[in-house]
């Protein structure tokens, strides 16, 4: 029984550790860009956007297409970065062990 009981205890500190991370990470930001820069995405670690930057140079009434292709690729980087960004925070906890439901 002894043992069950110093699980429960890991597994406390194991979840206060990462309820920390997680404060942690919203506080943490990835940034990318796309079109040669001309569109620039900053998001956090709760995978929320930040900011959106663009270049006026981009901005063609006659095209609103790339413009919307543009914001689309920058905003989907950025998440796909912030998420990588968690990943690799929570492994440093986890000690590399997939912990379903955690991410």
């Amino acid at each position: 029984m002894k043992g069950m009981g110093n699980m429960m205890k890991q597994a406390q500190k194991l979840q206060s550790r990462m309820l920390k991370l997680q404060e942690e990470l919203a506080d943490k930001t990835v940034e990318t860009s796309a079109g040669g820069g001309m569109i620039k995405v900053v998001a956090n670690g709760r995978q929320q956007l930040i900011s959106i930057t663009i270049n006026k140079e981009v901005v063609d009434p006659e095209d609103v297409e790339m413009l919307q292709d543009l914001i689309l690729t920058g905003v989907n980087d950025a998440l796909a970065k912030a998420q990588e960004m968690v990943a690799s925070e929570m492994g440093k906890i986890t000690g590399g062990f997939n912990l379903p439901g955690i991410l």
